[in-house]
């Protein structure tokens, strides 16, 4: 109810009714003095699309000036055609400060880290939670739509104390949310930056008339998913991952990692089997551990059953395969 208010703020600043807008979302005007009430993410979207059109304003009163209705699909248009995420990011950065100087976007990139910080300009208000946190879901769900892929969020920071209804964030971002930090920014992998575009001016199109969605609902599908699974079995060589320890890691379903691994076309058991068939060629090849060492490393309880394993991988033993590698390096 604290985002629906922040809504009706704008009316108030533009002096506006917002009765009709209310009745059209199924909100009763009574549940607005119910901090502890809620909407349902529909409510929510028809609300925001209707305060829009009747104030003309696609910021809702956050800024000093209108974004007249249809300003932030010039900023997914602009970048539509970009080579990769990575860009298509940067010109929306670029272009939106066209639309307003109250707040700057940029994307930077540190190591295997990316990050879209929100610098404020202007004391934003009363308006600043709902700027910041729309912001920040407007970037994220323009960027998974385009990539077609859900985007996990590494950590997203607030610049404002926790709110009463701070869980709510966690429903918004796929990630871990902080408050209090100095400034609204959001961290992801940079490998999601490499991903082209798999949207075109027509996908686009029909994304701009039912565009909210984006906003309010997270993305579901995430193209990187058996990467990031793999890569998280490789960092920590040894651990035994059921699939709901994996899932939780990677802070999805049980049921939404099997389906996405199949999607792309392998399975929790495949990545497991690949993961450790790497760990143990990379130790046969370039130490000097015991074949029951190796075994113990990578997670099997006996050297027999690594060992079993590692022929149905290779088609040799681990010992034949050792000497065959040290006599090729001679």
């Amino acid at each position: 109810m604290a985002f629906v208010n922040a809504v009706l703020l704008g009316y108030k600043k533009y002096g506006a009714d917002p009765a009709d807008a209310l009745r059209e979302a199924q909100i009763a005007p009574a549940t607005l003095r119910e901090p502890d009430s809620c909407v349902t993410a529909s409510q929510f979207e028809t609300l925001c699309r209707i305060a829009m059109q009747q104030l003309d304003d696609e910021a809702l009163g956050w800024f000093s000036r209108r974004l007249p209705w249809g300003s932030y699909g010039l900023l997914c248009r602009a970048s539509l055609t970009s080579p990769n995420l990575g860009v298509a990011l940067k010109r929306w950065c670029r272009h939106h400060r066209l639309l307003t100087g109250d707040i700057l976007v940029k994307l930077t990139v540190e190591g295997e880290i990316a990050t879209l910080e929100i610098e404020e300009k202007r004391r934003l208000g009363a308006l600043r939670e709902l700027c910041l946190v729309t912001s920040l879901r407007y970037m994220h769900g323009y960027a998974c739509w385009l990539i077609d892929s859900r985007i996990p969020l590494i950590e997203v920071d607030f610049p404002f104390e926790r709110p009463p209804h701070g869980s709510v964030h966690s429903l918004l971002f796929p990630g871990p949310v902080q408050f209090a930090r100095s400034h609204a920014c959001m961290g992801f992998a940079a490998q999601y930056l490499t991903l082209p575009p798999r949207r075109d001016e027509r996908a686009l199109r029909t994304m701009l008339q039912h565009a909210l969605p984006l906003i309010v609902r997270q993305y579901r599908r995430d193209r990187l998913l058996a990467n990031r699974a793999r890569s998280l079995m490789t960092a920590r060589p040894g651990e035994h991952y059921t699939a709901a320890a994996l899932a939780n890691a990677l802070n999805v379903s049980v049921r939404t990692l099997h389906r996405q691994l199949e999607e792309e076309g392998t399975s929790l058991q495949t990545l497991k089997d690949a993961v450790r068939r790497e760990q143990a060629i990379e130790q046969l090849c370039r130490t000097g551990h015991s074949i029951k060492q190796i075994a113990l490393s990578i997670g099997f309880a006996s050297e027999k059953t690594f060992a079993r394993a590692f022929r149905h991988w290779t088609g040799e033993s681990p010992s034949d395969y050792r000497q065959r590698s040290l006599a090729s390096t001679r």
